[in-house]
């Protein structure tokens, strides 16, 4: 319940950092999710703060808005979302991670479904597919944030 996607960018942590933290740009990467706002007093990211991300479920038509809390926010480093469901319920936990390297940075971007009963029963019905989705959806989001980090400007 739960996978990885590691891309290397020609470019330092920090900026890279600031494209994924800034979950207004969500939008201009991501194949699935097309768009998202801070909400409460959320202005930046910060662990506790809460965002409504709008995805587009598999590029059909059924779209739809979730919360999600940021759990993890180390400039450079690391940032990490989970989204939330009914009741405040975790459902999936997407995570970011960077390590510089001599050439630029690997960026590392995962999920990791929550070990609930309804989730571990959607997994076992529809997972093989998602999954393969999400694969997809990661590495088409990385790639993005590459050829944007990659190009001069």
């Amino acid at each position: 319940m739960h996978d990885s996607v590691t891309v290397h960018m020609s470019a330092a942590p920090e900026p890279i950092w600031d494209l994924i933290s800034d979950v207004t740009n969500v939008g201009r990467f991501s194949p699935e999710t097309f768009g998202a706002e801070w909400i409460g007093r959320a202005t930046g990211p910060a662990v506790g703060a809460k965002f409504r991300g709008h995805v587009n479920r598999n590029g059909w038509g059924l779209k739809y808005s979730t919360v999600c809390r940021v759990i993890a926010c180390e400039p450079g480093r690391e940032f990490a979302f989970t989204v939330l469901g009914p009741g405040g319920m975790e459902i999936n936990t997407w995570r970011y991670q960077l390590e510089p390297t001599d050439s630029g940075t690997s960026v590392t971007e995962s999920f990791q479904l929550h070990n609930s009963p309804p989730i571990r029963l959607y997994w076992l019905l529809a997972g093989w597919t998602r999954g393969k989705t999400n694969v997809e959806g990661m590495r088409e989001t990385l790639e993005r944030i590459k050829a944007y980090v990659e190009t001069p400007r």
